[in-house]
């Protein structure tokens, strides 16, 4: 019974055949000898992979890492088939976030097997920018190899350029005191760890790979496109680290700033129940300075007939000479306290 797959076809001198239509087809044409099949699976269950893995004797470990995905980006050789996982990534624009994705590559003599766990990388514009450059594609399976790599590469250009423009944009909000920034700086720091932990083990990749040119056979031209390659994955690393660099000083900043309003409304507090306090010792002073005369008057403006200096001549002078020593005295004790 035929496996059904994502795109399957057989090469020969760097030229796509007309068939196979199928898995089985196309393990009659390789057993025949000359040329090589690439096989690409989209999210292949467990049936359709170890179809794959049967004819070709793929390592039963790599074929548990190529079915449940979630990889970290490695290189392993299994006898004479390399076993390759890419985590490749690519930026949606409408949700300003990163989507990232897999690939795993198995490559053979005479075969390259390419299974895929996302939308990214767009293997059908590797295959087909491949088909149009026959001379690199008569080099073989390693041709494969070194083109998915090339593509994952590319795709992360797109994705720094988002988060570019997204870093750009907090950098002119810390400042001003936008509510949100806070949580999408660790939005973007959460993404660009996990860019790192994508981009950050090829470069290793590339040199065990570099080790192996001469043992295996890597055609010259092949090995100065994955040099490259390399070139570029190091450019890609250093602007990732700079990312990483540039989101924890924001988040430093954005502490500071936070802190910053903060000790100035406490500040603000503070002048206001200083200026509350002075304006209560002025209420206060004057008051009591109005407070004396008043109860003076209300004394001497009691109506008993035993009272003193009722029949004094000099009584109501006294009493208003009272009111008024009283008040300059409070007064001027007052305003020696700062009270007024």
């Amino acid at each position: 019974m035929p496996v059904p797959i994502g795109d399957n076809a057989f090469y020969l001198d760097g030229v796509r055949s007309k068939g196979p239509v199928d898995l089985e087809q196309t393990f009659e044409t390789l057993r025949d000898g000359g040329g090589f099949g690439w096989i690409g699976m989209y999210r292949p269950d467990a049936a359709e992979l170890q179809a794959v893995a049967d004819e070709f004797g793929l390592h039963p470990l790599a074929i548990e890492d190529a079915l449940q995905g979630h990889q970290r980006p490695k290189i392993e050789r299994y006898g004479d088939v390399l076993f390759i996982v890419l985590r490749s990534a690519r930026y949606l624009d409408a949700p300003e976030e990163v989507e990232f994705g897999e690939v795993h590559l198995f490559i053979g003599a005479n075969f390259a097997i390419t299974v895929r766990h996302a939308e990214s990388p767009d293997l059908g514009r590797v295959r087909g920018r491949l088909e149009r450059e026959p001379d690199l594609l008569a080099l073989g399976p390693q041709a494969v190899l070194y083109a998915v790599f090339d593509e994952v590469v590319d795709e992360f250009a797109p994705v720094i350029e988002g988060l570019r423009n997204d870093i750009d944009e907090i950098e002119d909000q810390l400042f001003e005191g936008h509510p949100a920034v806070s949580r999408r700086i660790y939005e973007l720091a959460g993404e660009t760890m996990s860019l790192q932990r994508a981009t950050h083990p090829l470069d290793a990749m590339l040199v065990a790979l570099e080790k192996g040119y001469d043992k295996y056979g890597v055609d010259l031209e092949l090995q100065r496109r994955l040099r490259d390659v390399r070139d570029h994955v190091i450019a890609v690393v250093e602007r990732v680290d700079s990312f990483r660099a540039t989101l924890e000083n924001a988040l430093t900043v954005q502490a500071t700033v936070v802190s910053q309003a903060k000790s100035e409304e406490m500040q603000a507090l503070s002048e206001a129940a200083i200026s509350q306090g002075e304006q209560v010792k002025k209420i206060s002073g004057w008051a009591a300075i109005l407070f004396a005369p008043s109860l003076i008057g209300s004394v001497y403006g009691m109506n008993f007939e035993l009272m003193p200096e009722l029949e004094w001549a000099w009584g109501y002078p006294m009493a208003l000479g009272l009111m008024l020593a009283t008040s300059v005295t409070l007064y001027i004790v007052f305003k020696v306290k700062g009270w007024l």
